[in-house]
């Protein structure tokens, strides 16, 4: 990698699982951990086994952040020498550009930001010195509102107060192009409140905002609290993913947020889905890419515990990632299992 981070310290926002209290032995560092020198996207020294690691991951309110720090806890148990710090950030972009520095160097992302960053495209102004450890799991686009504000379709958010994500994450690009494959013009059609779910979600309930964009595993914890709260309404997608998938690219597709995902949804609701990506930049040690593709996928049953998302955990599919080269040491391991 390019630097090795500095001394973690301590995050000022905690894990909110049952696992916290373990997590932040080993596992959280603070919104600057992980620092070291910053450089441009090709230079720096390769990170190799054993160390300090900075995982950046999400906000709290998702599923980035308690998924994270879960792998990050059994990655520094299991991979002698090695302390894996998780950082707070807005998402998939951040966390690009974060590996991009040096300033961390595992990092989640959504498809459709990994294929931007691996072709230099949209938000980055060159390709990116990435690979995949494999496919972790699918994100579900969650539009979300109340029952009160009557707001059922996406075309019904013409002149409304829309959050479509926080700045720099996967769910402000997932918004823009479903709305703009709704005829919708996402700058100027809708009032934008940029934030991340659990600030949305606040909104929502405060009333300041009348819908929000999120793309995340199932369940996501901030819109669980909302369904807990007020009669939750998911707008569906669905319908919009075969043309974002012409226009962008196949990491866009249609599935289904299960019925009873969610408190009072009796109904399964059609949404865009893009898988979820575990990124490094393409000059880590592959023997530590190694370690860390097989202490993730071996220990399906711990990580469960974190996170249900961990269900989606496959070492016969991770690799099937058309977008982005899986990483050689990564590859060696899903080879080794097939």
């Amino acid at each position: 990698m390019t630097s090795s981070p500095t001394s973690p310290r301590p995050v000022r926002r905690l894990l909110g699982t049952g696992l916290a209290a373990a997590l932040l032995l080993t596992a959280c560092g603070g919104g600057d951990s992980g620092g070291g020198e910053t450089g441009s996207a090709g230079g720096g020294e390769a990170a190799a086994p054993g160390g300090p690691l900075t995982f950046a991951t999400g906000g709290t309110g998702g599923v980035y952040y308690p998924y994270g720090g879960g792998i990050a806890n059994l990655l520094s148990s299991e991979l002698q020498g090695t302390t894996v710090t998780v950082q707070e950030t807005n998402a998939s972009v951040d966390n690009m550009q974060l590996l991009a520095s040096g300033q961390a160097q595992i990092a989640f992302a959504l498809g459709d930001v990994v294929a931007d960053a691996v072709n230099g495209e949209n938000t980055f102004t060159e390709p990116l010195p990435i690979c995949s450890l494999g496919n972790i799991y699918n994100n579900f686009t969650h539009v979300f509102t109340t029952a009160d504000t009557g707001i059922t379709t996406i075309e019904d958010l013409r002149g409304k107060r829309v959050s479509p994500g926080a700045v720099g994450s996967a769910s402000e690009v997932t918004a823009d192009r479903i709305m703009q494959a709704a005829g919708l013009d996402p700058q100027a059609d809708i009032e934008r409140a940029q934030l991340g779910v659990a600030e949305t979600v606040a909104a929502i309930q405060d009333g300041t905002v009348d819908a929000g964009f999120w793309s995340g595993g199932l369940p996501t914890g901030a819109i669980v609290d909302l369904a807990s709260s007020a009669d939750l309404v998911l707008i569906p997608t669905g319908e919009y993913a075969d043309a974002m998938a012409e226009q962008y690219g196949d990491y866009y597709f249609a599935d289904e947020i299960p019925a009873d995902t969610y408190e009072g949804q009796p109904e399964a609701s059609p949404q865009v889905v893009s898988p979820n990506i575990l990124v490094v930049r393409d000059d880590m040690d592959e023997t530590l890419q190694q370690d860390i593709t097989r202490t993730i996928f071996e220990n399906q049953e711990q990580l469960l515990t974190v996170h249900p998302a961990a269900e989606e955990l496959d070492p016969a599919t991770a690799d099937e990632v058309e977008f982005i080269e899986t990483c050689p040491g990564a590859q060696a391991y899903f080879d080794s299992v097939s």
